[in-house]
Protein backbone atom coordinates (compact mmCIF):
# COMPACT_ATOMS: atom_id res chain seq x y z
CA UNK A 1 0.00 0.00 0.00
CA UNK A 2 1.21 3.57 -0.92
CA UNK A 3 -0.09 6.56 1.24
CA UNK A 4 0.82 9.75 0.48
CA UNK A 5 0.88 12.70 2.98
CA UNK A 6 0.44 16.21 1.38
CA UNK A 7 0.59 19.15 3.52
CA UNK A 8 -0.56 22.01 2.64
CA UNK A 9 2.36 24.52 2.96
CA UNK A 10 2.88 28.06 3.34
CA UNK A 11 6.15 27.92 3.73
CA UNK A 12 9.61 26.11 5.22
CA UNK A 13 7.90 26.88 8.69
CA UNK A 14 4.96 24.84 8.03
CA UNK A 15 6.46 22.62 6.27
CA UNK A 16 9.25 21.67 9.73
CA UNK A 17 5.82 21.90 12.13
CA UNK A 18 3.89 18.95 9.75
CA UNK A 19 7.18 17.05 9.99
CA UNK A 20 7.07 16.82 13.89
CA UNK A 21 3.56 16.41 13.58
CA UNK A 22 4.50 12.79 11.70
CA UNK A 23 6.23 11.63 15.04
CA UNK A 24 3.86 13.37 17.64
CA UNK A 25 0.75 13.55 15.75
CA UNK A 26 -1.36 13.97 18.88
CA UNK A 27 0.90 16.98 20.49
CA UNK A 28 0.81 18.44 16.62
CA UNK A 29 -2.71 18.31 16.75
CA UNK A 30 -3.27 20.32 19.94
CA UNK A 31 -1.12 22.73 18.96
CA UNK A 32 -2.66 23.46 15.65
CA UNK A 33 -5.00 25.52 14.43
CA UNK A 34 -5.81 23.30 10.77
CA UNK A 35 -8.58 21.21 9.88
CA UNK A 36 -7.47 17.66 8.72
CA UNK A 37 -8.61 16.61 5.95
CA UNK A 38 -8.28 13.05 4.57
CA UNK A 39 -9.13 12.09 0.88
CA UNK A 40 -9.74 8.08 0.78
CA UNK A 41 -10.31 7.62 -3.02
CA UNK A 42 -9.11 5.85 -6.08
CA UNK A 43 -5.45 6.92 -7.42
CA UNK A 44 -4.27 3.81 -9.66
CA UNK A 45 -6.63 1.58 -11.32
CA UNK A 46 -9.63 1.59 -13.26
CA UNK A 47 -10.90 4.44 -11.34
CA UNK A 48 -8.15 6.44 -11.03
CA UNK A 49 -9.37 9.33 -12.77
CA UNK A 50 -12.38 9.44 -10.99
CA UNK A 51 -10.69 10.08 -7.83
CA UNK A 52 -8.36 12.76 -9.71
CA UNK A 53 -11.57 14.89 -10.70
CA UNK A 54 -13.24 14.26 -7.28
CA UNK A 55 -10.37 15.76 -5.47
CA UNK A 56 -9.80 18.02 -7.71
CA UNK A 57 -13.54 19.64 -7.49
CA UNK A 58 -13.30 19.21 -3.64
CA UNK A 59 -10.17 21.54 -3.60
CA UNK A 60 -11.30 24.24 -6.22
CA UNK A 61 -14.37 24.70 -4.32
CA UNK A 62 -13.03 25.48 -1.48
CA UNK A 63 -10.23 27.71 -3.18
CA UNK A 64 -13.34 29.27 -3.73
CA UNK A 65 -14.35 29.85 -0.36
CA UNK A 66 -11.07 31.22 0.43
CA UNK A 67 -8.71 28.08 1.04
CA UNK A 68 -9.59 27.67 4.40
CA UNK A 69 -12.29 26.13 6.76
CA UNK A 70 -14.80 28.28 9.21
CA UNK A 71 -11.28 30.43 9.02
CA UNK A 72 -8.89 28.15 9.68
CA UNK A 73 -5.93 26.77 7.31
CA UNK A 74 -6.46 23.21 6.29
CA UNK A 75 -3.91 20.13 6.38
CA UNK A 76 -4.36 17.82 3.61
CA UNK A 77 -3.80 14.05 3.48
CA UNK A 78 -4.56 10.96 0.99
CA UNK A 79 -4.15 7.71 0.85
CA UNK A 80 -4.94 5.36 -2.24
CA UNK A 81 -8.00 2.76 -1.44
CA UNK A 82 -7.08 0.94 -4.73
CA UNK A 83 -10.52 0.15 -4.98
CA UNK A 84 -9.73 -2.71 -2.98
CA UNK A 85 -12.90 -3.56 -0.54
CA UNK A 86 -10.71 -5.77 1.82
CA UNK A 87 -8.66 -2.83 2.42
CA UNK A 88 -11.22 -0.30 3.14
CA UNK A 89 -11.16 -0.50 7.29
CA UNK A 90 -7.47 -0.80 7.45
CA UNK A 91 -7.21 2.41 4.91
CA UNK A 92 -9.87 4.07 6.38
CA UNK A 93 -7.88 3.87 9.99
CA UNK A 94 -4.68 5.38 8.69
CA UNK A 95 -6.42 8.20 8.09
CA UNK A 96 -8.20 8.21 11.11
CA UNK A 97 -6.14 6.86 14.01
CA UNK A 98 -2.55 7.37 12.24
CA UNK A 99 -3.20 10.91 11.10
CA UNK A 100 -5.93 11.56 12.81
CA UNK A 101 -8.28 13.51 10.47
CA UNK A 102 -11.12 15.52 11.17
CA UNK A 103 -12.78 14.79 7.89
CA UNK A 104 -12.82 12.17 5.70
CA UNK A 105 -13.88 12.32 2.16
CA UNK A 106 -13.88 9.20 0.19
CA UNK A 107 -14.92 6.99 -2.01
CA UNK A 108 -15.63 5.77 -5.39
CA UNK A 109 -16.39 1.93 -5.12
CA UNK A 110 -19.03 1.08 -2.91
CA UNK A 111 -17.49 -2.06 -1.44
CA UNK A 112 -14.81 0.06 -0.03
CA UNK A 113 -17.20 2.73 1.14
CA UNK A 114 -18.78 0.21 3.70
CA UNK A 115 -15.10 -0.14 5.16
CA UNK A 116 -15.46 3.58 5.36
CA UNK A 117 -18.91 3.46 7.02
CA UNK A 118 -17.44 0.57 9.30
CA UNK A 119 -14.92 3.23 10.70
CA UNK A 120 -16.92 6.10 10.93
CA UNK A 121 -19.47 4.62 12.48
CA UNK A 122 -17.28 3.50 15.50
CA UNK A 123 -14.55 7.00 15.48
CA UNK A 124 -17.19 9.27 15.13
CA UNK A 125 -15.25 11.26 12.46
CA UNK A 126 -16.63 13.07 9.82
CA UNK A 127 -17.25 11.16 6.52
CA UNK A 128 -18.33 12.99 3.44
CA UNK A 129 -18.94 9.97 0.35
CA UNK A 130 -18.62 11.75 -2.85
CA UNK A 131 -19.30 8.73 -5.13
CA UNK A 132 -20.34 5.38 -3.66
CA UNK A 133 -23.71 4.89 -3.79
CA UNK A 134 -24.18 1.50 -2.06
CA UNK A 135 -27.69 1.92 -0.36
CA UNK A 136 -26.75 0.99 2.99
CA UNK A 137 -24.25 3.67 3.33
CA UNK A 138 -27.74 6.42 3.92
CA UNK A 139 -30.08 3.32 4.42
CA UNK A 140 -29.79 0.37 7.14
CA UNK A 141 -26.39 1.85 8.22
CA UNK A 142 -26.66 5.57 7.85
CA UNK A 143 -24.88 7.79 10.46
CA UNK A 144 -24.81 11.21 11.96
CA UNK A 145 -21.54 11.67 10.75
CA UNK A 146 -22.09 10.30 7.26
CA UNK A 147 -23.03 12.57 4.37
CA UNK A 148 -23.46 11.94 0.74
CA UNK A 149 -23.20 14.14 -1.90
CA UNK A 150 -23.74 12.04 -5.13
CA UNK A 151 -26.95 9.41 -5.41
CA UNK A 152 -27.99 6.54 -4.13
CA UNK A 153 -27.83 3.75 -7.03
CA UNK A 154 -31.48 3.28 -7.04
CA UNK A 155 -31.79 7.32 -7.63
CA UNK A 156 -31.24 7.91 -11.69
CA UNK A 157 -33.47 4.64 -12.38
CA UNK A 158 -36.23 5.58 -10.02
CA UNK A 159 -36.49 8.80 -12.48
CA UNK A 160 -36.68 6.21 -15.40
CA UNK A 161 -39.87 4.25 -15.42
CA UNK A 162 -42.61 7.21 -16.11
CA UNK A 163 -40.49 8.82 -19.04
CA UNK A 164 -40.52 5.25 -20.50
CA UNK A 165 -44.26 5.22 -19.96
CA UNK A 166 -44.92 8.50 -21.33
CA UNK A 167 -43.45 7.02 -24.51
CA UNK A 168 -45.71 3.86 -24.76
CA UNK A 169 -42.91 1.37 -23.72
CA UNK A 170 -45.40 -1.06 -22.15
CA UNK A 171 -43.10 -4.11 -22.53
CA UNK A 172 -39.14 -4.10 -21.03
CA UNK A 173 -36.67 -6.14 -20.41
CA UNK A 174 -34.09 -5.09 -18.15
CA UNK A 175 -30.55 -6.53 -18.23
CA UNK A 176 -27.56 -5.32 -16.06
CA UNK A 177 -24.63 -6.84 -14.35
CA UNK A 178 -25.41 -8.87 -10.93
CA UNK A 179 -23.76 -7.41 -8.20
CA UNK A 180 -25.00 -4.86 -5.37
CA UNK A 181 -25.04 -1.65 -7.46
CA UNK A 182 -26.65 -3.39 -10.57
CA UNK A 183 -29.60 -5.05 -8.26
CA UNK A 184 -29.77 -1.45 -6.57
CA UNK A 185 -30.39 -0.41 -9.60
CA UNK A 186 -33.39 -2.10 -10.60
CA UNK A 187 -34.86 -1.58 -7.33
CA UNK A 188 -35.23 1.82 -8.88
CA UNK A 189 -36.39 1.17 -11.81
CA UNK A 190 -38.60 -1.87 -10.79
CA UNK A 191 -40.26 0.43 -8.56
CA UNK A 192 -40.90 3.41 -10.81
CA UNK A 193 -41.87 1.81 -14.28
CA UNK A 194 -44.25 -0.74 -12.65
CA UNK A 195 -46.03 2.19 -10.59
CA UNK A 196 -46.39 3.96 -13.94
CA UNK A 197 -48.07 1.16 -15.28
CA UNK A 198 -45.22 -1.28 -16.94
CA UNK A 199 -44.40 -4.54 -17.33
CA UNK A 200 -41.27 -6.36 -16.89
CA UNK A 201 -40.97 -8.70 -19.32
CA UNK A 202 -37.65 -10.40 -18.55
CA UNK A 203 -34.88 -9.41 -16.22
CA UNK A 204 -31.63 -10.83 -17.83
CA UNK A 205 -28.27 -10.43 -15.90
CA UNK A 206 -24.31 -11.45 -15.86
CA UNK A 207 -21.48 -12.02 -13.40
CA UNK A 208 -19.98 -8.54 -12.84
CA UNK A 209 -17.48 -7.44 -14.64
CA UNK A 210 -17.88 -10.02 -18.10
CA UNK A 211 -18.75 -8.45 -21.38
CA UNK A 212 -19.79 -11.39 -23.14
CA UNK A 213 -23.19 -10.17 -24.22
CA UNK A 214 -24.26 -11.95 -27.54
CA UNK A 215 -26.78 -14.59 -25.66
CA UNK A 216 -28.88 -12.23 -23.77
CA UNK A 217 -28.94 -10.06 -26.78
CA UNK A 218 -30.18 -12.83 -28.62
CA UNK A 219 -32.96 -13.52 -25.95
CA UNK A 220 -34.00 -9.96 -26.29
CA UNK A 221 -34.52 -9.97 -29.96
CA UNK A 222 -36.54 -13.23 -29.12
CA UNK A 223 -38.84 -11.17 -26.54
CA UNK A 224 -39.34 -8.43 -28.98
CA UNK A 225 -39.98 -5.89 -25.89
CA UNK A 226 -40.96 -2.21 -26.50
CA UNK A 227 -37.45 -1.63 -24.90
CA UNK A 228 -34.43 -2.38 -23.11
CA UNK A 229 -33.76 -1.00 -19.63
CA UNK A 230 -30.10 -1.18 -17.82
CA UNK A 231 -27.46 -0.49 -15.93
CA UNK A 232 -23.71 -0.66 -17.41
CA UNK A 233 -20.83 1.72 -16.48
CA UNK A 234 -17.58 1.99 -17.88
CA UNK A 235 -15.66 0.49 -20.50
CA UNK A 236 -17.99 -2.59 -19.79
CA UNK A 237 -20.74 0.03 -21.38
CA UNK A 238 -19.68 1.06 -24.31
CA UNK A 239 -19.09 -2.64 -25.02
CA UNK A 240 -22.82 -3.25 -24.49
CA UNK A 241 -23.51 -0.52 -26.59
CA UNK A 242 -21.54 -1.29 -29.25
CA UNK A 243 -22.31 -4.50 -29.39
CA UNK A 244 -26.49 -3.61 -29.19
CA UNK A 245 -25.98 -1.89 -32.43
CA UNK A 246 -23.92 -4.82 -33.80
CA UNK A 247 -26.80 -7.42 -32.86
CA UNK A 248 -29.31 -5.11 -34.56
CA UNK A 249 -31.32 -4.13 -32.35
CA UNK A 250 -30.20 -0.69 -32.02
CA UNK A 251 -32.85 0.59 -34.82
CA UNK A 252 -35.56 -2.03 -33.28
CA UNK A 253 -36.13 -1.68 -30.16
CA UNK A 254 -35.24 1.33 -27.91
CA UNK A 255 -31.86 0.98 -25.26
CA UNK A 256 -32.62 3.24 -22.07
CA UNK A 257 -30.57 2.87 -18.77
CA UNK A 258 -29.24 4.60 -15.60
CA UNK A 259 -26.66 7.72 -17.40
CA UNK A 260 -23.83 6.01 -15.85
CA UNK A 261 -24.69 3.75 -19.49
CA UNK A 262 -23.38 6.92 -21.86
CA UNK A 263 -21.14 8.54 -19.37
CA UNK A 264 -17.41 8.89 -19.66
CA UNK A 265 -18.07 6.07 -22.50
CA UNK A 266 -18.97 8.16 -25.64
CA UNK A 267 -15.92 8.44 -27.73
CA UNK A 268 -15.35 5.08 -27.07
CA UNK A 269 -19.34 3.70 -27.77
CA UNK A 270 -18.93 5.71 -30.97
CA UNK A 271 -22.07 6.19 -33.29
CA UNK A 272 -23.95 2.96 -31.58
CA UNK A 273 -24.70 5.22 -28.49
CA UNK A 274 -26.63 7.98 -31.07
CA UNK A 275 -30.13 7.94 -29.25
CA UNK A 276 -29.79 6.22 -26.51
CA UNK A 277 -31.67 8.10 -23.31
CA UNK A 278 -30.59 7.85 -19.96
CA UNK A 279 -31.68 9.55 -16.42
CA UNK A 280 -29.06 11.23 -14.29
CA UNK A 281 -28.25 14.02 -11.81
CA UNK A 282 -25.78 15.82 -14.41
CA UNK A 283 -24.99 16.39 -17.86
CA UNK A 284 -22.18 18.12 -19.25
CA UNK A 285 -24.52 19.80 -21.82
CA UNK A 286 -26.85 21.43 -18.85
CA UNK A 287 -27.26 24.85 -20.15
CA UNK A 288 -27.69 27.05 -16.99
CA UNK A 289 -24.90 30.04 -16.29
CA UNK A 290 -23.86 28.06 -13.11
CA UNK A 291 -22.84 24.65 -15.19
CA UNK A 292 -21.19 26.86 -17.73
CA UNK A 293 -19.11 28.62 -14.99
CA UNK A 294 -18.34 25.94 -13.46
CA UNK A 295 -17.09 24.18 -16.45
CA UNK A 296 -14.56 27.02 -17.59
CA UNK A 297 -13.11 27.48 -14.30
CA UNK A 298 -13.05 24.00 -13.98
CA UNK A 299 -11.13 23.58 -17.18
CA UNK A 300 -8.88 26.42 -16.12
CA UNK A 301 -7.48 25.37 -13.12
CA UNK A 302 -6.96 22.03 -14.30
CA UNK A 303 -6.57 21.65 -18.04
CA UNK A 304 -8.86 18.74 -17.73
CA UNK A 305 -12.55 18.81 -18.51
CA UNK A 306 -14.68 18.05 -15.48
CA UNK A 307 -17.95 15.08 -15.43
CA UNK A 308 -20.29 14.09 -13.23
CA UNK A 309 -17.10 12.95 -10.71
CA UNK A 310 -15.64 16.70 -10.77
CA UNK A 311 -19.10 17.94 -10.25
CA UNK A 312 -19.96 15.58 -7.09
CA UNK A 313 -16.27 16.76 -5.84
CA UNK A 314 -16.80 20.26 -5.84
CA UNK A 315 -20.11 19.49 -4.15
CA UNK A 316 -18.68 18.03 -1.36
CA UNK A 317 -15.78 21.01 -0.62
CA UNK A 318 -18.60 23.39 -1.53
CA UNK A 319 -21.17 21.34 1.68
CA UNK A 320 -17.90 21.22 3.72
CA UNK A 321 -16.70 24.65 3.63
CA UNK A 322 -20.68 25.69 4.17
CA UNK A 323 -21.10 23.91 7.23
CA UNK A 324 -17.24 25.11 8.73
CA UNK A 325 -18.46 28.42 8.23
CA UNK A 326 -21.36 28.41 10.23
CA UNK A 327 -19.70 27.02 12.93
CA UNK A 328 -16.69 29.48 12.60
CA UNK A 329 -14.22 26.77 11.99
CA UNK A 330 -15.67 24.84 15.12
CA UNK A 331 -14.89 21.27 14.21
CA UNK A 332 -15.63 19.82 18.04
CA UNK A 333 -18.81 21.63 17.81
CA UNK A 334 -20.35 18.24 16.09
CA UNK A 335 -24.13 18.82 17.31
CA UNK A 336 -23.95 21.94 15.35
CA UNK A 337 -21.75 21.10 12.66
CA UNK A 338 -24.05 18.19 11.66
CA UNK A 339 -27.22 20.57 11.62
CA UNK A 340 -25.96 22.88 9.41
CA UNK A 341 -24.64 20.03 6.81
CA UNK A 342 -28.08 18.87 6.96
CA UNK A 343 -29.59 22.11 6.28
CA UNK A 344 -27.52 23.18 3.73
CA UNK A 345 -28.32 24.38 -0.24
CA UNK A 346 -25.79 23.43 -2.43
CA UNK A 347 -25.85 25.88 -5.73
CA UNK A 348 -24.86 23.31 -7.36
CA UNK A 349 -23.41 22.80 -11.40
CA UNK A 350 -26.19 20.16 -11.93
CA UNK A 351 -28.62 22.80 -10.33
CA UNK A 352 -29.55 23.48 -6.52
CA UNK A 353 -29.62 20.39 -4.02
CA UNK A 354 -30.31 19.78 -0.59
CA UNK A 355 -30.03 17.00 2.12
CA UNK A 356 -32.53 14.43 2.89
CA UNK A 357 -33.07 13.31 6.71
CA UNK A 358 -30.88 10.41 5.76
CA UNK A 359 -28.58 12.49 4.36
CA UNK A 360 -28.77 11.60 0.82
CA UNK A 361 -29.02 14.21 -1.88
CA UNK A 362 -32.55 15.76 -2.85
CA UNK A 363 -31.97 16.62 -6.63
CA UNK A 364 -33.28 16.57 -10.20
CA UNK A 365 -32.88 13.82 -12.14
CA UNK A 366 -32.39 14.58 -16.12
CA UNK A 367 -33.83 13.04 -18.99
CA UNK A 368 -31.09 13.00 -21.49
CA UNK A 369 -30.48 11.42 -25.24
CA UNK A 370 -27.39 11.24 -26.95
CA UNK A 371 -27.05 13.60 -30.13
CA UNK A 372 -24.13 13.74 -31.69
CA UNK A 373 -21.28 12.26 -29.21
CA UNK A 374 -23.40 14.45 -26.54
CA UNK A 375 -25.59 13.75 -23.58
CA UNK A 376 -28.02 16.63 -24.62
CA UNK A 377 -30.56 17.40 -21.74
CA UNK A 378 -33.81 17.37 -23.05
CA UNK A 379 -35.91 17.89 -19.56
CA UNK A 380 -36.33 16.67 -16.23
CA UNK A 381 -37.55 13.23 -15.58
CA UNK A 382 -38.24 14.01 -11.87
CA UNK A 383 -37.83 17.16 -9.75
CA UNK A 384 -36.44 17.18 -6.19
CA UNK A 385 -36.30 13.08 -6.16
CA UNK A 386 -34.84 11.91 -2.91
CA UNK A 387 -33.92 8.23 -1.91
CA UNK A 388 -36.56 6.73 0.58
CA UNK A 389 -33.82 6.14 3.12
CA UNK A 390 -35.53 2.98 4.11
CA UNK A 391 -34.09 1.65 7.30
CA UNK A 392 -32.84 4.60 8.62
CA UNK A 393 -33.62 6.17 12.14
CA UNK A 394 -32.14 9.54 11.41
CA UNK A 395 -34.35 12.42 11.53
Amino acid sequence: MTTRRLVLARGAATIGAASVGLLLPQIARAQSSRIRVGFMLPYTGTFASLGVNIENGVRMAIDEKGGKLGGRDIEWFKVDDESEPSKGVENANRLVQRDKVDVLIGTVHSGVQMGIQRVARESGVLNLIPNAGVHAATRAQCAPNVFRTSFSNSQPTLALGKPMMDKGLKRTAWITWKYAAGDEAFEGFKDSYTKAGGTIVKELGLPFPQVEFQALLTEIASLRPDAVACFFAGAGAAKFIRDYAAAGLKDRIPLWGSGFLTEGVLDAAGPAAEGIMTTMHYSDSLDTARNKQFRTAFASKFRLQPDVYAVQGYDTGLLLAQGMATVKGDIGNKAALYKSLETQTIDSPRGKWSMSKSHNPVQDIYLRRVEKGENKVIGIAAKALADSGAGCRLG
